[in-house]
């Protein structure tokens, strides 16, 4: 009969430490859920924080690329003027003065052939 009490004081043991694992699992489960909750409430307030900075960074560079897009059609549009209004004084330059417009033209011709021909001769060296 020393096996049977003894058998049962193992019964129970077995009992106990199953019923104390099983609680400290239980006790683990809570405390990983209210880790996680607490978590998930703390990236939900980040987020919720974060989202407005967004926004507003997002609107920022939105109206930046706008303005930039503006300048941009603007510094264009004073170029082609720009360009135009300097091809039409030179078109009448050669309408009223015809000789002097070939003359001019062709020192600059002559000019700009010296120069190339001078920076060939110092790339050989």
């Amino acid at each position: 009969m020393i096996t049977n009490a003894n058998s049962g004081s193992h019964d129970n043991f077995a009992d106990r430490a199953a019923v104390s694992a099983d609680h400290a699992i239980k006790s683990t489960q809570e405390v990983l859920n209210h880790a996680l909750d607490r978590l998930s409430d703390d990236v939900h307030g980040l987020q919720q924080q974060a989202s407005p900075l967004v926004d507003r960074a997002t609107s920022q560079a939105q109206a930046l690329a706008r303005n930039s897009l503006a300048r941009v059609r603007s510094t264009s549009q004073q170029l082609r003027d720009s360009v135009q209004d300097t091809t039409n004084n030179a078109r009448g330059y050669i309408r009223d003065e015809p000789v002097k417009s070939v003359l001019i033209a062709a020192a600059a011709g002559a000019a700009l052939v010296g120069l190339l021909s001078l920076l060939g001769h110092n790339k050989d060296r």
